[in-house]
């Protein structure tokens, strides 16, 4: 459990610096007072300052992330029906519901980036150990599954007949993943990422 211990003049002032390190609110901690400031004897000696221990609240991330959506969609005015599923590793957001368009946005940039936002949201509490969600609308993701896996195959057998490396767009590391996946049991070719986000591509050339 993330947690900071700090001191100062006062209780608050040592929280509110606690608070800071954390980035936190003071929803999202617990605080605990670990001593009381005393003011010096006569002014000399014996002086205290506060001393606090401030940790992020103990909270089920799925939960987090899904109040961060609800959040999101509610101030877009989307009507949405959010159904999870566990699969891969991953805990997905199924979001479905009218003109849900606009969620996706080109080339799945809108979905990727609240997907970013709510993994970041989530992960920010509990343990060290990161838990991955997937925001999938109408199932927008499997879709472009399928075509970048036919895509990947399509590209392979040009690679092989040719000699030639192909270099693809830019994707996500999520997308990268497909492409990678797609080919890694192909004998002929295989794929290595190249380049700085948000720029990174995946380069498929003949089997060495």
């Amino acid at each position: 459990m993330k947690q900071v211990e700090k001191r100062g003049k006062t209780v608050d002032e040592a929280v509110k610096a606690a608070l800071k390190d954390l980035g936190a609110t003071e929803a999202e901690v617990e605080i605990e007072v670990i001593e009381e400031p005393s003011k010096a004897l006569f002014g000399l000696l014996g002086g205290r300052e506060a001393r606090v221990v401030v940790r992020m609240r103990t909270e089920d991330r799925a939960a987090v992330a899904r109040r961060l959506l609800e959040d999101v969609l509610g101030t877009m005015g989307l009507e949405v029906v959010i159904s999870l599923e566990d699969r891969e590793g991953a805990t997905i957001f199924n979001l479905e519901g009218p003109d849900l368009g606009i969620l996706i946005g080109r080339r799945g940039q809108t979905v990727d980036a609240l997907q970013y936002l709510v993994n970041l949201a989530a992960n920010r509490t509990g343990d060290a150990e990161k838990v991955r969600f997937i925001i999938d609308v109408e199932g927008y993701r499997r879709r472009r599954e399928e075509t970048l896996q036919r895509l990947a195959e399509r590209l392979a057998d040009r690679v092989q007949r040719s000699g030639r490396s192909v270099v693809l767009e830019p994707m996500s590391a999520q997308e990268r993943r497909v492409i990678h996946l797609a080919l890694q049991q192909n004998p002929y070719v295989e794929t290595q990422s190249e380049g700085e986000e948000p720029h990174r591509h995946v380069i498929i050339s003949v089997k060495r």
